[in-house]
């Protein structure tokens, strides 16, 4: 019996088109895999450590120390761990679960809200780099939703937490935010490079940020900042987000002359695999965007509007949506899905099966998105569900848990943005 990455494969694959298009999403989801990712993009050859094949020489350093935060990172450590092993001198990491580890403190924290937790291990970070010197290498590991888990000093989460539920009311972009938290702490923007120097510094970044804006990622703790405090200032006022008190980023070249960021993956990656995966199955494969910020009805123009016969459609991003008062459940994804259904872009007799689901396996639930086709239509009509009704109190959760469309993956453990298909196939 195969291993599916989704675990509800099964149930879910009654059709022949659903079936293949759940097997786009796993050849996508296995890309990512932060192991296998790790273990392809490190080696170490005698004393010599390879990241993408650059080389750093072990015997120049006395101490490797190792920080990650994100979604990514507890597993992320794990493979470093048994890369590097006791070469290792001590590490802290900060994610939504724990990991065993043996030479590397493992924290859980709290996303998309900070807490005090993410401050306790923040402040760990921060103890651990502060006083490196000339002979250390610190080698951090930065993924999605770190910009929530690496919080310090302790006013950065209690400020982090009130722009966070001003921000979700505006419908803004990732960037847009991470402005903002760029100012709000010591290691964001930048500041872990200024705090480890003059450390020499190996950032892997595990990205899930549309565009390739790889300096947004957890809020680029090993980028220079290119945003100000002023830049930060005009976005608290124009979206009306309160007071908040507002911190310099470092911008002195030498805080990152030794410093190396390797990118390590992203929603290309994903979304390439699953090209090619389509074409295997003779289908003709169109990445339309991995870049889709577009509120979420505009979005799904895009991806229909490419819609044809014998193909698949691809893309990627955080489509934006603005979420109201509503006290449902759900994410993106799902509400997308529902969307789908209202505005009737998939009709009964319509072969096609849409999905757009998260890469980390939670959109804001334990869903990771849901099966949109006939077959949902079907469902829909006989058991009475009233799509506007759950669309209107952003309830996606609940109508996909009664249709039974849901794809639960649980957390995969990467996170590289959200990714959607559009499948149409005759006969």
């Amino acid at each position: 019996m195969t291993a599916h990455s989704i675990k509800n494969f099964d149930e879910l694959a009654t059709t022949p088109n659903r079936k293949i298009a759940l097997e786009i999403i796993e050849t996508g989801l296995e890309a990512i895999n932060t192991e296998k990712v790790m273990e392809s993009s490190i080696s170490v050859v005698g004393n010599i450590l390879f990241i993408k094949s650059k080389p750093f020489n072990l015997t120049k350093y006395n101490k490797i120390k190792v920080v990650g935060f994100g979604k990514s990172s507890p597993d992320a450590v794990l493979a470093l761990e048994k890369i590097l092993g006791k070469r290792i001198s001590g590490g802290v990491v900060i994610g939504l679960h724990k990991v065993p580890t043996e030479y590397i403190e493992s924290f859980v924290g709290t996303h998309p809200r900070p807490s005090e937790m993410n401050i306790e291990a923040g402040e760990k970070i921060y103890e651990l780099i502060k006083d490196s010197d000339e002979e250390d290498l610190i080698i951090v590991l930065v993924s999605g939703g770190g910009s929530a888990l690496l919080n310090y000093p302790e006013n950065e989460y209690i400020q982090g937490t009130k722009l966070y539920d001003s921000f979700l009311k505006t419908g803004k972009t990732i960037s847009v935010i991470n402005t903002v938290r760029k100012h709000l702490s010591l290691l964001k923007g930048g500041g872990l490079a200024k705090i480890a120097y003059p450390a020499t510094i190996i950032g892997l970044i595990f990205s899930d940020v549309p565009g390739d804006v790889f300096e947004d990622v957890a809020s680029g703790p090993t980028y220079k900042d290119k945003t100000t405090v002023a830049d930060a200032q005009k976005i608290i006022d124009e979206n009306n987000l309160g007071k908040f008190e507002l911190i310099k980023t470092p911008k002195e070249d030498k805080y990152f002359d030794k410093v190396y960021n390797f990118v390590l993956v992203s929603n290309k990656t994903a979304v390439k695999a699953m090209e090619k995966k389509a074409e295997e199955f003779g289908l003709g494969a169109n990445i339309i965007s991995t870049e889709l910020y577009d509120e979420t009805n505009r979005a799904l123009d895009k991806i229909f509007a490419a819609k044809k016969n014998n193909s698949v459609i691809l893309a990627a991003g955080e489509p934006r949506i603005v979420v109201k008062k509503g006290g449902g459940k759900g994410g993106r994804n799902l509400h997308m899905g529902l969307e789908v259904l209202k505005n009737k872009m998939i009709e009964a007799d319509d072969d096609s099966v849409f999905i757009s689901f998260a890469s980390d396996g939670m959109d804001n639930s334990d869903a990771a998105g849901a099966v949109v086709d006939k077959k949902t239509i079907e469902k829909v009509e006989k058991l009475n569900l009233n799509v506007s009704d759950y669309l209107e109190r952003f309830d996606s959760y609940n109508f996909f848990q009664k249709s039974g469309d849901m794809i639960i993956t649980g957390p995969t453990g990467a996170n590289v943005s959200d990714l959607m298909i559009l499948l149409t196939k005759n006969g």
